[in-house]
């Protein structure tokens, strides 16, 4: 049977006739243009982008989870927590106050300097009756936007002591990233 002829036996209608008559069309060229890689890194002149995905070949930000600066304007004022954190610290170095309270507050590098001032003091200090170590004056700065940078007279077991140290303002707070103790 061929296609004019087929008739639906059931019904007696003749089939409808195929149409055998095919376009050829020619496929565009969406390829990109080929270039180098200089020029695809080249700063002069603009990034390579394809037509539906832009490439950032200069991302702002290196790591997703890396710690982001904060503006000045975006942080607490400096002066109540320099103070609590000045007399925070005094503690922990002279084994008033466990170092795990300021972990928070502190870069890695900081905490650890504080954990072992802390162990050594406790060693050397033993269990006896110690006097409260006293934050007497504290003297701050702001050198750039998110910093501060802090100095603190400190009575502790009867000494006078220094003790400096550097406040920057990520991911909006403030967290100690330098710490010396004199």
């Amino acid at each position: 049977m061929t296609a004019d002829s087929a008739r639906d036996s059931s019904r007696g209608e003749v089939a409808p006739r195929l149409s055998t008559a095919f376009s050829v069309r020619r496929i565009p060229d969406t390829a990109p243009r080929p270039i180098s890689a200089d020029d695809a890194w080249s700063i002069e002149s603009a990034p390579y982008t394809q037509q539906a995905l832009a490439l950032d070949f200069f991302p702002a930000v290196e790591d997703e989870f890396a710690r982001r600066p904060t503006r000045s304007s975006d942080l607490p004022e400096p002066e109540p927590f320099v103070a609590k954190i000045a007399q925070a610290v005094v503690e922990v170095i002279t084994g008033q106050r466990p170092a795990t309270q300021l972990i928070r507050h502190t870069s890695p590098t900081v905490y650890s300097l504080l954990a072992r001032r802390a162990l050594v003091s406790t060693r050397r200090l033993g269990n006896g009756a110690r006097r409260r170590a006293v934050v007497r004056r504290i003297r701050l700065c702001e050198p750039a936007d998110g910093t501060v940078e802090a100095c603190a007279v400190v009575i502790a077991h009867g000494r006078v002591r220094a003790l400096a140290f550097r406040l920057e303002g990520l991911d909006g707070r403030w967290l100690m990233t330098q710490v010396a103790i004199g």
